[in-house]
């Protein structure tokens, strides 16, 4: 279903190019409605989740060769589908311990994920014969972050007990135990080399060096946007829930609950970029109020880079997708400069998307497909059709 590419008489596929033009004609190509069973009525006595709205798909990963896309949801399943068919494969539950932040291992077979019930347990997970094949346990309260390594079976997790672990998949015990001040979000960068690890409420991204975690962090960034003391002063805090590196290295793209996102350079830690044009997560509905200190919401999923690190795409609570071009980044270099205002960024394209929030957007990391999860589940595609415009420019070429 999904292109890689192109054709050329009857040659294999050639790759395409991620442009402008082609990321402002992503439509959805196909969408899921029964991805997520309906909420169960209320039952008497029983505590229902009162004006939550439908349930939602939580977090949506991909294997490594982008064949197959994995969704954990509310309901306590994960579903799997092909991206190439774009056909629902199986489901598979998870009523007892609940399910969240799947995340594909390096064999398309297997996953680990944070459980949402009964214990804070990450579970191993056999997508084959739906089986678990071990047990990760050591966290206190609910895993908030979990990223396998780029590069081998190591795995790490951000919980609420404001610890991150180091794991390796072939063993049970953690390898390595980091005590933070708040809640932390994580990152590996491209190489498995370094890790980040974001720290709310002091506004602060550690960057370690993975075999040296036990030593000091060897670059702490601190977030901070002087363009916030426009809007209230004192200004709003920023609530980071996601980190995600370039597939260069270079950036680091911070996801945050409120309004905007950010790209600050890796190496110094520069504030280079803000994302604006686009209604942040922290509530669950449109129709309800903020809160006075902001929160980490049903954010955490919704921002991601396209392979090439040329665009950023994100959701919305309007359910809109935002798709920014940050080809262009300003270069900065020296001391860092708190004072110093980001490049504020609008959407090259602000695309229509669910009736509800679109928590979870992903580009698929070999072809020209993108997933964006809400109350549904959506595969977009270029619209390759050629444009009316364009057609008539050509038949005006060839008189």
């Amino acid at each position: 279903m999904a292109p890689p590419t192109a054709t050329t008489n009857g040659a294999t596929p050639s790759t395409i190019p991620l442009s402008n033009a082609l990321m402002t004609k992503f439509k959805p190509a196909k969408i899921f409605k029964g991805a997520v069973e309906p909420t169960p009525p209320p039952t008497p006595g029983g505590s229902s989740r009162v004006n939550a709205g439908p349930r939602h798909i939580t977090a949506i990963t991909f294997d490594d060769r982008g064949d197959q896309v994995l969704t954990a949801s509310e309901d306590e399943t994960f579903r799997l589908y092909s991206c190439k068919t774009g056909k629902h494969l199986k489901t598979l539950y998870s009523k007892k311990y609940g399910v969240d932040l799947p995340r594909f291992t390096h064999k398309n077979t297997t996953v680990v994920h944070a459980s949402t019930k009964e214990d804070d347990t990450i579970r191993y997970h056999s997508l084959h014969d739906n089986k678990y094949l071990q047990y990760f346990k050591g966290h206190k309260q609910r895993v908030i972050s979990l990223e396998v390594s780029p590069v081998d079976d190591g795995f790490m997790s951000g919980s609420m007990d404001k610890t991150v672990r180091l794991w390796d998949l072939r063993v049970p015990t953690c390898r390595g135990l980091l005590n933070i001040p708040a809640a932390p979000v994580i990152a590996y960068d491209t190489s498995g080399i370094v890790f980040a690890v974001a720290v709310n409420h002091y506004s602060r991204i550690l960057l370690y060096d993975q075999a040296n975690y036990d030593k000091a962090p060897f670059l702490t960034i601190t977030l901070e946007d002087p363009t916030l003391a426009l809007i209230s002063y004192p200004p709003r805090p920023i609530y980071m829930t996601s980190l995600a590196f370039s597939s260069n290295g270079k950036y680091i793209l911070v996801g945050c609950s409120g309004d905007a996102h950010y790209i600050i350079d890796a190496f110094e830690g520069h504030l280079l970029a803000k994302l604006e044009g686009r209604v942040g997560l922290e509530r669950r509905r449109m129709d309800t109020a903020q809160s006075i200190d902001p929160v980490r919401g049903n954010s955490g999923e919704e921002v991601s880079w396209t392979p090439d690190s040329k665009y950023v795409i994100s959701g919305s609570l309007d359910g809109r997708i935002a798709v920014w071009d940050v080809q262009n980044l300003p270069t900065r270099s020296g001391q860092v400069d708190l004072k110093v205002p980001p490049m504020r960024l609008q959407p090259l394209a602000s695309l229509d998307g669910h009736p509800g929030p679109s928590r979870c957007v992903r580009f698929n990391p070999r072809l020209a497909m993108m997933v964006t999860a809400g109350a549904e589940l959506a595969f977009w595609l270029p619209d390759q059709s050629a444009d009316n415009e364009e057609v008539a420019k050509e038949l005006l070429r060839k008189k």
